[in-house]
């Protein structure tokens, strides 16, 4: 089994780490590659950059469609493109938020989601009620951390994160946190550790929900929406991702 882990920004040393934490969750046999695109924004933290992230991430789910793998994870808190990605792909394309909040509602009646910027809060919120969490999320908390701060020594994050998921366990009440950003991944285990609930990491979760729905059988359904793109004619820049 082949699975593809694309990290839609183009930090590279993010992707690494991205891809140790899936490689450290797969089970016997399956392949994990992660990569990012050529092109788009260094790191994703806003609408604009979702979107302008997307052609890359497609370009990648295409490129996987033709090297054969079975199922791909969008490292990425705000499941950029996956509704599209869907139409592309033949195996199962899940989003790390989508897999981190429902398996934090397995675990816990209520969780929390500690994110970065307070301006990506309301795409976290968005996504909470997009997938029916509504009645399992307390609370969407951000940290004020850039998501390149993640790599930055200086910026203390584990620290300020840490303090973040200390303060919704305490005022939200919440039984689990959810890591509202794919490069909190390397963290996971020494919070785990030290708040004595569970965290949830979304590439984590990501990558052993698509690894349990390839063992299964099931792939993307092609009725409706998730239909292949028609065909047609794309200029510019973008004609050779035409469908």
């Amino acid at each position: 089994m082949k699975i593809k882990v694309i990290n839609p920004n183009t930090t590279a040393s993010m992707t690494e780490r991205i891809g140790m934490a899936a490689r450290a969750v797969a089970g016997p046999g399956v392949e994990v590659v992660a990569v990012n695109p050529a092109f788009g924004p260094a790191s994703i933290e806003g609408h604009y950059d979702e979107a302008m992230a997307c052609v890359g991430l497609l370009d990648e789910i295409r490129r996987g469609e033709s090297d054969g793998f079975d199922a791909y994870v969008i490292a990425c808190f705000g499941d950029p493109g996956l509704d599209a990605a869907r139409e592309v792909a033949r195996g199962p394309v899940i989003g790390v938020a989508e897999a981190a909040m429902r398996a934090a509602s397995y675990l816990a009646t209520g969780f929390s989601v500690v994110t970065t910027l307070g301006r990506t809060v309301v795409i976290a919120e968005h996504l909470v009620d997009k997938y029916g969490v509504r009645s399992h999320c307390r609370r969407v908390r951000s940290t004020e951390l850039a998501v390149l701060d993640l790599e930055d020594p200086r910026s203390e994050a584990f620290g300020r994160i840490r303090a973040e998921c200390q303060r919704a366990l305490d005022e939200d009440g919440s039984g689990a946190i959810v890591l509202g950003c794919a490069g909190m991944a390397d963290l996971c285990e020494r919070l785990r550790e030290t708040l004595g609930v569970p965290i949830i990491d979304g590439v984590v979760a990501a990558t052993v929900t698509a690894e349990g729905l390839v063992r299964a059988g099931l792939r993307t359904s092609k009725r409706g929406d998730y239909a292949p793109p028609l065909p047609k004619t794309y200029t510019g820049s973008l004609a050779r991702l035409a469908p």
